[in-house]
């Protein structure tokens, strides 16, 4: 799969991208703090999102069944703080890097409050998508993956024409448009979905973030904000 490192868009309505950065930054410093990561933080896991516990106890307000020596956050709260935990360097870098080539480009389209507002929304209804299809999982759910999904199908709505920088097979630079790049990426979660599910993707979150994505930018958009590279109509 490509792997993007810089695309060829500017911003039109904002001077940077606020929000993107402190997301990033956000992200980094929680992984940070965590010890580099979920395996090596035995409390890092109760900020996590557990299927079977969030949809038995969460919206009740309960902290779930959890050992003694644990610390969990109310069910309800995991559904944001999950955003923010990463399971080692490689899972951090890869969620963070599409969030930096395509976020800057969605914030521009709704602005930073909108952004911000949006980023939630896809992360929480990712969330909850892989919870209601994996109700019985104890397997704690961590990442901004399903978030980051939505940023990919907003972008994608947005600016399928534009080029995008990758890199193949690791090292390999080359020029092709999101269209190729994103399209791709969405049609493998599809096709994984379909698959069984084995390994620690939590593909279902995937796919909530990309319908979230999907739905909302046409309604958070700013006015006069294009669909699908569509020339703006002049005043």
């Amino acid at each position: 799969m490509f792997v993007p490192i810089q695309d060829e868009n500017w911003l039109r309505r904002i001077r940077f991208q606020y929000v993107t950065i402190a997301l990033i930054a956000v992200n980094v410093a929680m992984f940070l703090l965590s010890g580099y990561g979920v395996q090596a933080n035995p409390y890092v896991p109760g900020f996590a999102i557990v299927p079977i516990e969030l949809l038995r106890e969460g919206f009740l307000g309960s902290a779930g069944s959890v050992p003694v020596d644990a610390f969990r956050v109310p069910e309800r709260v995991t559904l944001v703080s999950y955003m923010f935990l990463h399971a080692d360097i490689f899972h951090l870098v890869g969620n963070m890097l599409f969030l930096w080539v395509f976020g800057d480009n969605v914030e521009d389209s709704m602005g930073h409050l909108r952004f911000l507002v949006f980023y939630f929304a896809c992360g929480i209804f990712a969330g909850l998508v892989h919870a209601w299809l994996l109700p019985d999982s104890s397997v704690p759910l961590i990442g901004a993956s399903g978030a980051v999904a939505g940023v990919i199908a907003a972008y994608l709505m947005l600016h399928p024409r534009v080029s995008v920088w990758v890199l193949v097979m690791r090292f390999i630079p080359v020029r092709l448009s999101a269209a190729i790049v994103l399209g791709l990426w969405v049609a493998m979660q599809v096709v994984m979905v379909l698959l069984p599910q084995v390994g620690p993707v939590a593909w279902w979150a995937h796919i909530g973030g990309l319908i979230a994505g999907a739905v909302l930018i046409i309604f958070m958009r700013l006015p006069g904000v294009p669909l699908f590279d569509r020339p703006q109509r002049p005043a």
